[in-house]
This record gives C-alpha cells, structure tokens and sequence, in this order.
C-alpha cells in the first residue's frame, strides 16, 4: 500500500484549484440510470470512489463512453440489470444510492447491504421506509436489499433526523413515482442542491431542494443531461487550513464561498486571515498567531463533520484550550491517537475532545483509519518537524485528487512511495 512521507515545517504558497464535489458526484452519476439517454458531466474528480461508483453502475449496464480531462460520459440506454453486488457496494455505502433510480425506472432492484464503516453506523433503515410508504415492497434476504413495486406512488415523507443519503435516494425515486411527493425533515447540504438541479435540468419538477421541506411532482420520463458539477466544499476547508497550519498564503480557484461560511467563520475566529473575491476565489493568510475555538459538528450549514478532523489539527498548535465536540457520527476520534504519536495534547471526554495548544507537532510514523483522518495527519505532518510517515494514504485516494501533486506545486516537500505495510 501506498504512503507519504512528508517534511514539515515549509509554509504553502500559491494557487490551488479546487476539484470538483465526489458527495456531489456520486449521487449525480447514480441518477442517469433515470435517464434515457446520453449523460455528460464536466468536473468530475479522479477518485477512486468515482471508479467504483462507474463499476456499480457498470454492472447495471451503464456504459461509461469516455472520462477525460475531468468529463464523464454515461450512457443508460443499455440497462439490463438490476443487481448491485456485495464485491462492490461493501467498499463505498454511496451504492445505495442506485435503490431509488432503480426502483422508479424498472421497478425492481436488488442492493447488498453497504456493512459497516469505520466511522461509525449509518443505517438505511430510513431510506428502506420512504420507499415503502411510496408503495414498494422491501425484503432483506442473505445481506441484499430486494425491492419491487409496480410504479412508485408520491408520498409525504418525514425524515426525524436529517438524512442525506436518505434524501437524494427518495428524491431520485420521487421524479418517476405518480404525484406529488413531500420530503419534510430533508437535509440541506449543498450536494443535495446539486443533485436536484441535475434532476430538473432532465425534466423532474423539484422545488426547494436546500431547505428542509423539498416538494416533487412526478413525471413519466427524464432525459439526457449536461452538467458542472459544483467544487468540493470540504477539499476547499482542508486547503484554508493547510495555508493557516503551516503560516503560509495561499489563492483557492474553483470554490464556493458561500458555502463553506461555518468552516470560514470558525477559521476567522481562529485569527486566519481570509478574503473572497466574486465567490469563487478565496484567499487565505496564515501568518497570524492562532487562537483556541470551540466547534461542534452539526448537520448543513452548521460545521460539517467532514471537516472536524482537520480544524482538530489545526487547533493542536493554537494557543490556548479548544474543544472540538462531535455529534454526528459515534466513532469518528480515531485520529486522536496518531495526533499525539506526534506530539498533540489531546484528552477525550465522550463526544468532545479536549485539545490544549503546543507549539508544533512532531513528525513521527503514522496510520490513517479514514478519509478525513488521512487529511488530518498529512496536515499535522505539513507542520511538524522533521519527516512524517503516512500509511494507509489509500483512503485518501477516495476523496482528494492528486493532493500529493497540488501539495507539492504550492511548496510542500511530500513523496508518495509505493509498497506495502
């Protein structure tokens, strides 16, 4: 398996250029199997949760015609199948997200449970009950999700809690079913928004998709589409704090302001220096002293859970005590550990951590335990003394593209070696 090794201790400078969302992408790139015909989308990331999602859908019969320069071409014309086997679904739990396509183009599907995760349990129960109060048939036989309905019929849906997987699921099935349905209690983030204005550019009738009540009038068909798909708000939140982390200055290009302005308010609180200019560029200075910050995870437009390992490290080397609290998923503190192998004073108290400022971290050998960790640890070693270790970078490969490559055109001194443990 893949590794960096990385010197610390040099502060970034220049211009990084945002890719663009993989939680946009996924559930984008699962509703063409609604389509009847060729689907484009521009900005799309190399990553290998990408090149998994294209192979679930694969096996469906969507054959992908080409991906260059960051441009997907699908085509759902040729759909044949309506499995979506163990071998591939346990590797990213985004395949569920074909359950509802499926089911509201053919009416049948069948989807293996997604397993585990290592942050923590996300179930699917709520998306297995939206979809049969719409009227279809759910079975759970030998770890697959089996479903049949013969049309699915519009509903209102209340979600207790926010779900965003759940959301874009019934969503997509909603554009196909018979009437109107009504998602109360709908997530809000960004990707959601996304994915409804792919959805309406095909043909679907969505309105308020980015608020918690999304309305959905049924149609009897969805075409073909183009589209952009909007910049990685949590790749953009990790670049701010690998500029402030190691002193540094840094211009982000292809981003989106105005959706990351918990991320960037928490930064400002910090004493990170950031000025945005026409939304979609964002400059940042690191080279101000760094204060302590209290956060605590919560769904959008609150400070997203994927950001909490990253702002942890960052708040490692602030003077002062922070207290990072995180209430959305139960085990998402593996990093803990590995942050203080180099150097962190770190102490947890159930759902928060205690994180009482050093000076700067050490480099040392480490493990990452997940994509977010992964982001942790390469910017604690991008501060740190001496040479750190990375191992396990592979989860990294599921949500950063080429982050080693932009490291190291801003000024970082990082390697990628290949091998094993």
């Amino acid at each position: 398996m893949d590794k960096f090794i990385i010197e610390g201790g040099k502060p970034l400078r220049g211009e990084v250029t945002i890719s663009g969302a993989k939680n946009a992408a996924l559930p984008i790139l699962c509703s063409s199997i609604l389509a009847q015909e060729r689907c484009t989308y521009a900005n799309i990331p190399k990553l290998r949760d990408i090149s998994t999602i294209t192979d679930v859908l694969a096996t469906l019969g969507v054959h992908t015609e080409s991906w260059q320069n960051n441009t997907l071409v699908l085509d759902p014309s040729g759909i044949h199948a309506f499995d979506a086997p163990y071998e591939l679904v346990k590797s990213m739990r985004a395949s569920i997200l074909v359950l509802g396509p499926l089911l509201a183009r053919f009416g049948k599907a069948k989807v293996s449970l997604p397993g585990g995760c290592s942050i923590g349990v996300r179930p699917i129960d709520m998306h297995l009950k939206a979809l049969a109060k719409m009227g279809a048939d759910i079975a759970i036989s030998h770890g697959y999700v089996i479903a049949s309905a013969q049309g699915l019929t519009g509903a209102r849906i209340v979600f207790d809690t926010p779900t965003v997987g759940g959301t874009e699921n019934i969503m997509m099935a909603a554009t196909l079913a018979r009437g109107k349905t009504v998602i109360e209690g709908a997530a809000r983030e960004p990707e959601i928004f996304d994915l409804a204005c792919v959805l309406n550019k095909m043909g679907a009738c969505i309105q308020g998709a980015g608020e918690s009540t999304i309305t959905i009038d049924g149609v009897d068909s969805l075409n073909g589409v183009e589209y952009s798909i909007i910049p990685d708000r949590i790749e953009t939140g990790t670049f701010l704090v690998a500029a402030a982390i190691t002193k540094g200055t840094l211009t982000l290009k292809n981003t989106r302001a105005d959706q990351i302005s918990a991320i960037i308010d928490k930064l400002q609180d910090m004493g990170v220096e950031i000025r945005v200019e026409n939304n979609n560029e964002i400059f940042v200075n690191g080279n101000h002293d760094l204060k302590a910050v209290q956060v605590e995870t919560v769904p959008y437009p609150g400070f997203p859970t994927d950001m909490q390992a990253q702002i942890m490290a960052l708040a490692c080397v602030a003077e002062g005590v922070s207290s990072i609290t995180e209430t959305i998923f139960e085990n998402r503190f593996m990093h803990v550990p590995e942050l203080m192998r180099m150097g962190a004073d770190l102490e947890e108290r159930g759902p928060t951590v205690i994180v009482r400022g050093v000076r700067r971290f050490q480099g040392a050998s480490v493990m990452a335990t997940d994509l977010r960790a992964s982001a942790s640890l390469i910017l604690a070693a991008l501060n740190a003394s001496g040479h750190t270790e990375i191992r396990r970078i592979y989860h990294l490969d599921r949500g950063y593209e080429a982050l080693d490559q932009k490291l190291k055109r801003i000024g970082a001194d990082v390697v990628r070696e290949r091998g094993t443990l």
